[in-house]
């Protein structure tokens, strides 16, 4: 079937969305997979050009009627369908584009769904394709789909924290990587002595479950990632952010929701606020590394300094000291003047300090506003201050 007008395809497409029991996917993509070594029917990696994400509707339902158009059972009422596309497919869903064809070859960025089918219709190579369909955000079932939810995270189409990632362990392989190219371990170990033999072994770069952000995600200009290994795919890294070589790392939903240095570690879960600074060596706590599964997050404007530990949300304009662990069980002094002081920029406050007592646990004074956390040299204790100042970034250096 060919569409030969703008507004024969809006019909078109409105009359797809109008059937009973069609549905909109919330996400839906094109992938080119690698498959293992040993056993083809392995998705290892899956590598999508473009995702929509809750958008581009019209597209959707241009694939789903194709698909069913070559009678392909599909199920709508599944949380996600993954299915291999032929030539008949990508030929008779450009078809349908065709009013937007040559808008599309001056600017591939006009309607990047069109382009991804016109780039595999001109290469000539149809197979380890992959059309992915996410109807619901429920618990994954494949890699596939797996990985498109870690691009919508990398891609800043959806908020850490916001989408479920269940499943996500088991669909991935633990595989090893050699020049962004997954290999299956077991592959290594059938042929090692000729690989090694003839000088063909394979430079390996990790061994892990996730590739690298950079081996799929192309950040903003103004962002610096100064080692490749420090950012897993699916971390959240926004505009400006730096992120130094060393002991920094950022792990999967997880990352930076403004201009940010990092040179220490944001665990899974964790988010850090615009103009704050994680100090060399610093550590966000992860779910599973000692907060108790509560989430943390850093305000704007704070400071971790090198060294610290933290293992509660921090308000904006906050620090803790360097070398300092500030966790849910820590005891921690205020005095009444800066308890005081606190209560002017937190008002809601009040209930927590009206007991006049002095000594607080960390989990008690999370996610306070200017919080200064710093260890009294001369008795060893915890104490809390009005932050002094409030921490800016180096505009020069973002």
């Amino acid at each position: 079937m060919t569409i030969s007008s703008k507004e024969e395809f809006k019909n078109f497409v409105n009359e797809v969305r109008q059937a009973e029991g069609y549905r909109d996917p919330l996400a839906f993509g094109i992938c080119r997979v690698d498959v293992g070594q040993i056993n083809k029917n392995l998705t290892l990696q899956a590598i999508y050009p473009i995702i929509n994400w809750n958008e581009n509707f019209g597209s959707g339902a241009i694939f789903i009627s194709t698909l069913k158009e070559l009678n392909i059972n599909l199920d709508l009422s599944q949380s996600e369908i993954v299915l291999p596309i032929s030539k008949e497919f990508v030929i008779s869903a450009l078809e349908k584009f065709q009013p937007f064809l040559v808008e599309t070859i001056e600017n591939p960025k006009s309607h990047n769904n069109i382009a991804v089918l016109k780039a595999i219709k001109d290469q000539g190579d149809f197979e380890n394709f992959r059309i992915v369909f996410l109807f619901e955000d429920a618990p994954l079932k494949s890699a596939e789909s797996t990985y498109i939810k870690l691009y919508a995270l990398s891609q800043k189409k959806v908020k850490i924290r916001t989408i479920n990632l269940n499943g996500a362990f088991a669909n991935l392989q633990n595989v090893a990587w050699s020049e962004n190219k997954p290999i299956e371990l077991q592959w290594l170990r059938d042929n090692e002595i000729s690989l090694k033999i003839s000088g063909k072994y394979p430079k390996i770069d990790f061994v892990d479950k996730f590739p690298r952000m950079l081996q799929h995600i192309i950040p903003e200009n103004n962002t610096r990632i100064l080692d490749g290994s420090k950012v897993r795919m699916g971390a959240y890294i926004s505009a400006g952010t730096t992120i130094m070589p060393g002991a920094s790392y950022i792990n999967f939903n997880a990352g930076t929701l403004g201009v940010s240095m990092v040179e220490g570690r944001i665990s899974s879960s964790a988010s850090v606020g615009d103009g704050s600074d994680v100090g060399g060596g610093a550590s966000i706590l992860g779910v599973l590394s000692g907060t108790n599964g509560n989430p943390i997050s850093i305000g704007k404007n704070s400071l971790l300094g090198a060294n610290s530990v933290c293992g509660i949300p921090l308000g904006d304009g906050s620090i803790i000291d360097a070398g300092l662990a500030i966790l849910e069980g820590t005891k921690i002094y205020i005095s009444p003047n800066e308890i005081n002081k606190l209560i002017e920029i937190n008002l809601n406050l009040k209930e927590l300090f009206i007991s006049s007592k002095n000594s607080f646990k960390g989990k008690e004074l999370a996610g306070i506003n200017g919080i200064h956390f710093r260890q009294n040299s001369e008795n060893g204790r915890i104490e809390a201050f009005r932050s002094k100042r409030e921490v800016k970034l180096n505009s020069d250096l973002h």
